[in-house]
């Protein structure tokens, strides 16, 4: 008789999602200043979720870039404990885990462009939708990986 494999939430996800997390806002930054958006405006937009999308300033101010980043690190990380107590099943290795993190992470930015962002946050749609799509790829392919060498080291660590 198989056994069903039961997987047990490993606290290592939270710094993978947080390490996604950052790759993921790093690009996006970068893809913003050079498009020339401005370096700051990706945090300055998910702020503006406070204000129903009305702060659409791109420049540096010190509150609504923290709050910013807290809510994207926020996000970032539980998207990675979703991922890595259910989603993260359908796959095993590298290979299966970095594709699978990257249709998650597709997944996501289709819900939140079409459904969540015109609702509740529309400064966000104000970014490249070429480039938030690649970061969230980005995302994915970083947690998914991240994710199977987490997995690799509990086996070896067993």
């Amino acid at each position: 008789m198989a056994q069903r494999e039961t997987r047990r939430f490993d606290p290592r996800t939270l710094v993978v999602g947080f390490i996604a997390g950052m790759a993921f806002g790093m690009m996006e930054m970068v893809i913003e200043a050079l498009i020339g958006m401005g370096f700051w405006a990706p945090l300055r937009f998910i702020a503006s979720v406070f204000t129903l999308g009305r702060d659409t300033d791109p420049s540096f101010s010190l509150m609504p870039v923290f709050v910013g980043l807290m809510g994207h690190m926020m996000n970032s990380v539980i998207f990675s404990i979703v991922f890595g107590l259910f989603v993260s099943r359908l796959a095993s290795g590298v290979v299966g885990l970095a594709i699978l993190g990257m249709v998650y992470a597709a997944a996501i930015f289709v819900v939140m462009w079409y459904v969540v962002l015109p609702l509740i946050d529309p400064a966000m749609l104000l970014v490249n939708a070429g480039g938030f799509f690649a970061s969230h790829l980005l995302y994915g392919l970083v947690l998914g990986v991240g994710i199977a060498l987490v997995r690799q080291r509990s086996s070896v660590a067993a």
